[in-house]
């Protein structure tokens, strides 16, 4: 546990003194601001019809038009965000050459990708942080379901998660953290679409395509519905790019 905690604050430290932190962060922030208050204005310009279609008003509701299309919209934010985040966890290292060094410190390579993974996970959790002043102003201005917005915020985390865990893998491929967050970026992004391909796929392969979507198994929470089989698909997912990420590391005891 100390292991993992002495890389944890190195991590931390590190990714709070980084430009790239407060660059994506802003960014992250301004972009999601803008997609929230116009989910609103949509809202409010539905609102307004309704008062003279009793049709429209059976169909306001600020969960299905607010809540959910803005935890969507974080989603494909992050997909663009965290490969910038995740990309020098391990290249930088490499390039820098202190990965030799770590390597021959008393700590294991399981608690070496713990500290960096739980930390990177701090670093999601601020930056989500930034967003919740928006639903406080819908709290202060309508009756949202809190509800479905802490179902919203697990889902987007475990999501969040699993590009991280993606992302560290590819950090340990290589030395060049662009290539890195290409490589994070080019992944992600397939695993995205493979559930828009459910239609030209078929019945078989189109359900099985739709199930390693990332995005598919964030609507369940986007919904207010805690399922189990997304958060096994989602714990899995990020377990599965950590032993990868792991075997590669202890690769290099047999590519000397």
């Amino acid at each position: 546990m100390r292991q993992i905690a002495a890389i944890f604050k190195k991590e931390l430290s590190i990714s709070f003194s980084s430009p790239i932190f407060y660059a994506a962060t802003f960014i992250f922030l301004v972009i999601s601001g803008y997609f929230f208050f116009s989910n609103i204005a949509v809202f409010n310009d539905y609102s307004l019809r309704a008062a003279s279609n009793p049709y429209l008003s059976d169909r306001l509701n600020l969960s299905d038009m607010v809540v959910k299309p803005f935890f969507g919209d974080l989603s494909i934010i992050l997909l663009l965000m965290l490969p910038l985040i995740t990309m020098r966890l391990y290249a930088e290292e490499k390039k820098e050459g202190t990965i030799e060094l770590l390597f021959t410190y008393p700590i294991s390579d399981l608690a070496t990708l713990t500290g960096k993974f739980c930390a990177t996970l701090v670093v999601l959790l601020a930056m989500l942080g930034g967003t919740i002043p928006y639903l406080i102003i819908l709290e202060i201005f309508g009756t949202p379901e809190w509800g479905v917005i802490l179902s919203g915020y697990l889902g987007i985390i475990l999501m969040g998660g699993s590009f991280i865990s993606l992302g560290i893998f590819t950090s340990s491929l290589t030395e060049n953290q662009i290539v890195a967050a290409v490589l994070s970026f080019g992944a992600l992004l397939l695993l995205w679409m493979f559930g828009w391909a459910r239609a030209i796929a078929g019945p078989e392969l189109g359900r099985i395509l739709e199930h390693i979507s990332l995005v598919k198994h964030l609507d369940s929470f986007a919904r207010g519905l805690i399922d189990s089989r997304d958060l096994v698909f989602y714990f899995s997912f990020i377990f599965f790019w950590l032993f990868l990420t792991l075997r590669f590391l202890n690769s290099r005891y047999w590519r000397g």
